[in-house]
């Protein structure tokens, strides 16, 4: 049994690497969690008359700086005439140069959200006609490459850190004192201790280049670094570094006065420890809280505390369940870990569950806002993979209380086995000393004295080495009685249960943590839906003063990537030639390639059509067709085919009146 325990943490360890490098892998390189929801000039419009400034809304206020919004004339120079201005609540403005030539100009953002995450995009409107643009604004300007890899990797780490040392320790306090004087629990707490450290620090080098240029010589900017530490992130992230500092004492004294205290004083000391350890961790978990997802949006002064709540049950459950894995493989034969402190981890762990199901459903309300967002966003399905693996790991926990139960049964059967055999080993000894009181005076002092002539002949000879020898048998002995202490502790089938089910825990925690971090950086399901909505109604089918109309299609290819949204706009929405716009968005409302794009307009009640339109491309997400003729008035089906990949494409329609 203790041949196998090497291998199973190492296979742990390496599920954990895996699944985190798969997960982030796959996040994406951006995550924004403040969308676009409208724009002056909008998107794809053409106007009549140079404006005087581009004004941006987005779904909560943003961060900018004075390079943050930028418009780029058809050769790509920049014409905005200063820094962008905050107009009214989450709209801001840039002022531009007057005079402006006819063309398609080119506006690109790159803002920070209230929660933290980095937010990029660009779409174009034209003055007087469209024209040919040499822009081309890629799809992956913030948040992506190596930074935004090791910021993610970052991120897993410090969530990771905080539910081992703060799940860690409570383990030792409220449910098993004695592990306060194991190493490997020790170094497990520790080691929670260090990776929250490394990784608050290794985040706070990192965010002034994962929210602006994305270069790695960038990471250790001192300048960067210093206007970091004036936002509301940098100071949560060197808020977390001072509560370590307070952690590390906590952790000094844990495993040093309080493990060496006896169990009455132990008592006095558990008290101050719980409550200092309750304020430290309270005060990580807000750290997040109070700058990320919580601290914007609906009820936010409800949103932080529920937060903070949550985290600390998610760090007493899959913390405290590490601890406990750790305990159940290496701590010594002398101080195993017991029935009683598993059971009182089933009760915390239960506390825990019921703590989560209750802030988690309000935070799942408060993120999503509608039943469709679970299927229609990726953050509700990020949230159904979370919840599946949370019945999962509630499963493995019942089983894991049932093999507590029965171990119970074993220790209190065992006991009063033992109990039985010092009662008759007692009654044995006793009958001896009785039988042997008679003759036990002379002969014992005759056996004495010949001992002790013997030692005494011999003893100044060979004294030393007899004593070393017995040293050394001493600790041999030592050595075996806590081999076969283990061998008979392993070989308990209710304690090698018991182990396999809490392996199996710690299996799908380390999953479970991993598809938790991208949660946080993925944008909520409200905010997808709100931007679009906003999209929607901004670009729906309507007609303006010159008549034009604007469709707007969702579509889904089934491949990757193969979500969107493609908008035509037809323009002047009359008999004869006419000029077309077609825009394609991911589902967020940002503008990005496909590799082909084609337009069918077809009249049914005359049998016209259907007739095939491949407009050029002009810039990202953007494609035209000039003179497309529409011969006879009527409402005609316009079907955009949009092809995603090499094999994946799908055909959308709606119905205009055109003429």
């Amino acid at each position: 049994m203790t041949q196998t325990i090497a291998p199973r943490v190492r296979t742990l360890v390496l599920l954990l690497l895996a699944t985190t490098g798969l997960l982030l892998a796959t996040a994406g390189p951006a995550s924004a969690h403040a969308a676009l929801t409208g724009s002056d000039p909008q998107q794809g419009v053409v106007v009549d008359k140079a404006p005087t400034q581009v004004s941006l809304t987005f779904s909560e206020q943003v961060s900018m700086s004075a390079d943050s919004v930028r418009v780029l004339d058809p050769k790509g120079k920049p014409v905005q005439n200063g820094a962008p201005t905050n107009l009214s609540g989450t709209t801001y403005a840039l002022r531009l140069h007057s005079g402006l030539p006819d063309g398609t100009y080119t506006v690109t953002y790159q803002v920070v959200s209230a929660d933290s995450h980095p937010v990029a995009g660009a779409y174009t409107f034209s003055i007087g006609a469209p024209s040919k643009t040499s822009v081309a604004v890629s799809d992956e300007t913030v948040g992506g490459g190596v930074v935004g890899w090791l910021y993610g990797f970052g991120r897993y780490m410090s969530y990771a850190g905080f539910v081992v040392l703060v799940g860690g320790a409570a383990f030792v306090l409220a449910c098993w004192q004695r592990g306060a004087g194991v190493r490997a629990v020790q170094r497990l707490v520790v080691s929670g201790w260090v990776t929250l450290t490394s990784a608050t620090l290794l985040l706070l080098l990192l965010r002034g280049s994962y929210t602006g240029s994305g270069k790695v010589g960038d990471i250790f900017d001192l300048d960067l670094l210093g206007q970091v530490l004036q936002t509301k992130t940098g100071a949560a992230l060197v808020s977390r570094l001072l509560l370590l500092a307070a952690a590390a004492l906590f952790i000094a004294v844990l495993f040093g006065a309080y493990e060496k205290r006896e169990d009455e004083e132990k008592r006095d000391l558990t008290f101050g420890l719980a409550v200092g350890g309750v304020v430290v961790s309270a005060g990580l978990a807000a750290s997040w809280a109070m700058s990320e997802h919580a601290s914007v949006g609906l009820q936010a002064g409800i949103a932080m505390p529920v937060d903070v709540v949550h985290l600390l049950a998610v760090a007493a459950w899959l913390g405290g369940l590490t601890a406990l894995l750790v305990a159940l493989y290496k701590a010594p034969a002398e101080t195993p870990v017991d029935s009683a402190a598993v059971r009182r981890f089933s009760t915390v762990a239960f506390g825990s569950v019921v703590a989560l199901v209750l802030t988690g459903t309000y935070q799942s309300w408060r993120q999503l806002g509608s039943w469709s967002a679970f299927t229609d966003t990726w953050y509700g399905q990020l949230l159904l993979i979370k919840i599946g693996l949370v019945a999962l790991l509630v499963g493995i926990a019942y089983i894991s209380r049932r093999w507590t139960a029965r171990l119970a049964e074993t220790v209190v059967q065992g006991s009063a086995r033992a109990r039985e055999k010092e009662r008759v080993a007692a009654g044995g000894a006793k009958k001896g000393s009785v039988s042997a009181g008679d003759g036990g005076s002379a002969g014992g002092a005759g056996g004495d004295a010949k001992k002790g002539g013997g030692a005494k002949a011999g003893g100044t000879k060979g004294g030393g080495g007899t004593s070393k020898r017995d040293a050394q048998l001493a600790r041999q002995r030592a050595a075996v009685d806590v081999a076969r202490q283990k061998r008979e502790r392993d070989a308990d089938p209710n304690r090698f249960g018991l182990r396999r089910s809490v392996l199996a825990e710690a299996g799908v925690a380390v999953v479970l943590l991993a598809v938790t971090t991208v949660l946080t950086q993925t944008e909520p399901g409200r905010t997808e839906e709100e931007a679009k909505a906003a999209t929607s109604s901004s670009s729906s089918s309507s007609s303006d003063a010159t008549g034009a109309v604007t469709l707007t299609m969702p579509f889904d290819t089934g491949g990757e990537d193969g979500k969107g949204v493609v908008t035509v706009d037809l323009d002047p929405a009359r008999v004869g030639a006419n000029e077309m716009h077609v825009y394609v968005q991911r589902p967020n409302g940002r503008a990005f390639d496909i590799p082909e794009v084609k337009i069918a307009f077809t009249l049914e009640s005359q049998k016209i059509g259907p007739l095939p339109v491949v407009p050029d491309h002009i810039t990202t997400g953007h494609w035209s067709a000039n003179g497309v003729q529409i011969p006879v008035a009527g409402d005609w089906e316009v079907a955009a085919t949009v092809r995603t990949s090499d094999i994946d494409q799908t055909t959308v329609s709606k119905n205009a009146q055109i003429g």
